[in-house]
């Protein structure tokens, strides 16, 4: 029987990365995206797919139903998302925080209200929430998203404990600057490695952490930056 994966945000950039490598492992792919370029994907890779957005509520329910009409399972969730509004921190309006909610946060705590009692009852499940290296290290770049990925961190954390006896893990990977969006030599230069990072590299993260190679690692943050980040 094969693991079930949905993939958020899936139609390019690590989003797709991430489901081709799952389908690559195995994995059935129930996919969706604010772009029709997810049902192409997801016919190239033998899966379903939806067209929405990760900060709908109702999307995300569509989502989750057409996995479970499809295989009637759900092993594997990877929640990833576009990006919040950027500017100067006092001159986001509140709307811009609020839609920022929706978005990076709120998309995660939706999404395991719908997939938790299934993973219960299957006794067992593994999420992976895409965030990003600012999480923990803020930066003025992305003030939205570095404030509400680290609230996405304790979310996590809490989370995490309250279904391990379960089975159900739950990790966030925090990506440092990635190709999928080029950078300029001076952000580069800060990167120890000299080079922004692969949506494969990221994709390939995240399948190990929905993997059984896993299965002790629960409420983590894992930076996969290049070494970009200088807290130990």
């Amino acid at each position: 029987m094969k693991k079930v994966a949905i993939v958020t945000a899936a139609s390019r950039g690590m989003g797709a990365a991430c489901a081709r490598e799952l389908a690559a492992r195995g994995y059935a792919l129930v996919l969706m995206s604010r772009s029709s370029e997810v049902q192409t994907l997801a016919q190239e890779l033998g899966g379903v797919a939806l067209q929405g957005s990760s900060d709908n509520a109702d999307d995300l329910q569509r989502l989750v139903q057409l996995a479970l009409d499809t295989h009637g399972r759900i092993d594997a969730v990877v929640n990833n998302t576009g990006h919040p509004k950027k500017g100067p921190l006092l001159e986001l309006a509140d709307a811009d925080w609020h839609a920022g909610l929706d978005l990076l946060l709120l998309n995660v705590v939706r999404m395991a209200r719908l997939v938790t009692p299934v993973m219960q009852k299957q006794g067992s499940g593994a999420i992976v929430n895409i965030s990003t290296f600012a999480a923990f290290e803020p930066s003025a770049r992305f003030p939205i998203s570095a404030t509400l990925r680290a609230a996405l961190g304790s979310f996590t954390k809490i989370y995490a404990d309250q279904v391990a006896k379960d089975g159900i893990r739950i990790n966030n990977v925090l990506p440092g600057y990635i190709d999928s969006i080029a950078q300029n030599e001076a952000t580069v230069a800060q990167i120890p490695m000299g080079r922004q990072g692969t949506q494969d590299e990221i994709a390939k993260t995240v399948a190990f952490l929905l993997s059984e190679d896993a299965g002790y690692i629960t409420g983590q943050n894992l930076r996969v930056d290049g070494g970009i980040t200088r807290s130990v």
